[in-house]
């Protein structure tokens, strides 16, 4: 009897209480720890607008006459200086901005004016605006709202744009070398396997797709009706998808997919009744999954398990303060010694502040915690940007966080010397004239067409001289008599 009493005391006790996770806890950073007096953009674009990495934050920011960002090294908190240099080359509104997780002084941007720029900062951060970029990338025809560095190789760089194309810039020439043209509508959100092999793309045509990237092969599809996808994540070797969406209730859902079956989610979950946007964060060493509410305060987190019930709900970070976007802090930039497994920055635009938050594990132990540290991809590229267009594919190097982080070789980052030609890519000329949709492209292309009537111009006025001088040199040849030679 006491055998049977035991087992069935055992059975109804939830499974979550194993979890090492289940007590995890937000941290918010002292107000020393805090920016301050930062412009944040009112930009209403469904991005983060913050990126972050071991070395700077960087932040867009609201800027008179074209897109600018700031960035500031990260251990440099408190109040902003309000002349502080920005990066500020791109004419039209800056929309995304993603740190090369390889070199953590190469910063991305994609804007408005339909180019991405890639930006090398020096150390120790601006000491005067910076107007150059290593490389300007030209190949849309609209806006690019979103970009993504390639999670093993470190020369690749996939930006999206509003022109419903998916470009693949190879930065060792700084050119394109693939279009991805599948899609009907604008795209939402790109996310990349572990290896890089494989993307998965959210997109407004209500369609979630896994393609091949190399080729552009579409993998799988599925057309969410019922579950309206804004974003996706690849949840790491998992082979599974999590998407965030808005039920036909207009709910926010979650919903996990087999990423090689997307015929029917696995499972769908209801959040709330809110109506910001869901922003999904995935810890593929902690197997922790944050989902923080555009527009809410507060930030929930749950386990994420191969079974059912397959999401473990932990706890919620709570805070008066709503969030415009969150940047996060890559593992090796971590406390370890604090327990702490994820760290995120928060921007609150109403204060021109933002706030790191910590997610700690509680331990009362001094010594390292191996079980929440595992193995974990670090700042060395895999492959380079040729070996990954050629067909391979390799795990990301791995470093443990034992000793304190520290980067074994310094990689620097060569920006190609390009000539201006046209681009073609898959057939299509990149750079001819693609007709303007907008009263800004219409001005872009404009300017663009003067300047280069000019330099036409000037270089038709020189070529002019140069025969007058020919001809010149010609006669005097001519003249001369022949007793004279």
């Amino acid at each position: 009897n006491k055998t049977h009493l035991l087992i069935t005391t055992m059975s109804w006790r939830p499974t979550y209480r194993s979890s090492k996770f289940r007590n995890v806890y937000g941290k918010v950073g002292n107000r020393e720890h805090c920016f301050d007096g930062f412009p944040i953009t009112k930009n209403v674009h469904d991005n983060h607008f913050c990126a972050v990495n071991s070395k700077f934050l960087a932040v867009v920011t609201e800027s008179a006459g074209g897109g600018a960002f700031i960035v500031i090294p990260v251990s440099q908190s408190g109040r902003l200086d309000s002349h502080y240099p920005k990066v500020c080359g791109h004419q039209g509104n800056v929309l995304d901005i993603k740190w090369n997780p390889f070199f953590e002084n190469i910063i991305a941007s994609c804007s408005e004016d339909t180019s991405v720029r890639v930006w090398e900062i020096p150390e120790g951060g601006l000491r005067r605006n910076m107007t150059e970029a290593v490389l300007e990338l030209y190949g849309h025809s609209r806006r690019v709202g979103v970009i993504e560095w390639h999670p093993t190789s470190s020369g690749i760089l996939f930006s999206a744009g509003y022109d419903y194309k998916i470009l693949i810039w190879n930065l060792e020439i700084g050119e394109p070398v693939k279009m991805i043209d599948c899609h009907t509508d604008v795209i939402l959100s790109m996310s990349f396997n572990t290896d890089g092999s494989l993307l998965a793309t959210s997109c407004k045509d209500k369609k979630l797709r896994v393609i091949e990237p190399r080729s552009g092969a579409v993998l799988q599809e599925a057309s969410c009706k019922n579950h309206r996808v804004n974003r996706v994540l690849f949840l790491g070797n998992m082979k599974r998808l999590l998407t965030t969406g808005v039920s036909r209730w207009n709910t926010r859902q979650i919903a996990l997919w087999d990423q090689e079956d997307l015929s029917m989610p696995i499972v769908e979950e209801d959040i709330d009744g809110l109506s910001g946007l869901l922003f999904p964060f995935y810890d593929a060493d902690t197997h922790m999954l944050y989902l923080a509410g555009k527009g809410d305060g507060n930030i929930r987190y749950f386990e994420i398990t191969t079974e059912k019930p397959y999401f473990q709900y932990l706890t919620e970070f709570r805070s008066p303060a709503p969030q415009k976007g969150l940047g996060v802090m890559p593992k090796h930039g971590l406390d370890v010694g604090a327990c702490e497994v994820y760290r995120f920055y928060k921007l609150v635009t109403l204060k021109g502040l933002i706030e790191p938050i910590s997610m700690i594990v509680p331990r009362r132990s001094d010594t390292y915690q191996e079980d929440i540290y595992p193995m974990t991809a670090g700042t060395e590229p895999a492959l380079s940007a040729s070996e990954w267009l050629s067909g391979m594919n390799r795990d990301p190097v791995l470093i443990s966080l034992k000793e304190g982080y520290q980067r074994p070789n310094q990689l620097v980052f060569k920006a190609p010397v390009k000539e201006k030609k046209s681009m073609v890519v898959n057939g299509i000329d990149l750079l001819e004239n693609v007709p303007p949709r907008t009263e800004n492209e219409l001005l872009r292309m404009f300017f663009r067409q003067q300047d280069e009537l000019r330099r036409l111009k000037e270089e038709l006025t020189t070529k002019d001289v140069r025969i007058r001088q020919l001809e010149l040199e010609l006669n005097n040849l001519k003249n001369v008599s022949p007793n004279n030679v």
